[in-house]
């Protein structure tokens, strides 16, 4: 499928669309617009770049948009979040389009994947969002987050011991992942604990897949 015809695809749209409904997520055209414009971005840079192993933008539909849009009903009362290992933009620039009131942030080491996701930002006119270029455990930033979410790490001990300082006291860390995390939920270190796990049915994405909910343990 050619870029320049991505967003305008009537498969594309009714893939995202039925992909939606599913989610029971009913967001408006421009959103979805802007949903279809973003692949058409990703496809375009990635074939420079290489942002993502997914060549296929109908592909593309079900494992970055409809996974990171699958976590949206999840995120709680929080007003900030930050997407530690972004990567392209996911799951941040999904969830910026669909929660306009909720402050993104995305950071990742390599510079030329920031280069696209702040090029996607202006494109798609996201006021809500901004990317960093830095290593997650040397980003200090002054106002901690309410949520701080990753589907890039391996190991939830290396997110938590990564990324646990981005996260305010009544915040939460939201990892993605795929099977049911039993061995690593085990290897968390203290200071932490598990608040919930939650599987997700992500349309158009074979496999499991589950959201770890992971707060401060206030004992410590």
């Amino acid at each position: 499928m050619n870029a320049t015809t991505v967003a305008s695809s009537p498969a594309m749209r009714d893939l995202l669309d039925s992909g939606l409904a599913t989610l029971g997520l009913n967001l408006e055209a421009m959103k979805r617009e802007q949903l279809l414009h973003y692949i058409e971005l990703l496809d375009k840079w990635n074939k420079v770049y290489n942002l993502t192993a997914v060549r296929d933008p109908q592909r593309m539909v079900g494992m970055h948009l409809l996974d990171s849009l699958s976590v949206l009903k999840h995120l709680g009362r929080g007003t900030s979040l930050i997407d530690v290992g972004t990567g392209g933009g996911l799951p941040g620039i999904p969830l910026a389009i669909a929660q306009p009131q909720l402050r993104v942030s995305m950071l990742d080491t390599i510079a030329k994947k920031t280069t696209f996701v702040k090029q996607a930002i202006a494109e798609l006119r996201l006021v809500n969002a901004e990317v960093l270029t830095d290593r997650v455990e040397n980003y200090k930033p002054e106002v901690k987050f309410d949520l701080v979410i990753s589907r890039a790490f391996a190991e939830l001990k290396d997110f938590v011991a990564g990324a646990g300082h981005l996260c305010a006291d009544a915040g939460r860390l939201l990892a993605m992942k795929g099977v049911h995390p039993h061995d690593e939920i085990a290897r968390l270190p203290a200071g932490f604990v598990v608040e919930e796990i939650i599987s997700l049915n992500v349309p158009s994405v074979e496999g499991q897949r589950h959201l770890v909910v992971i707060r401060k343990n206030r004992e410590h």
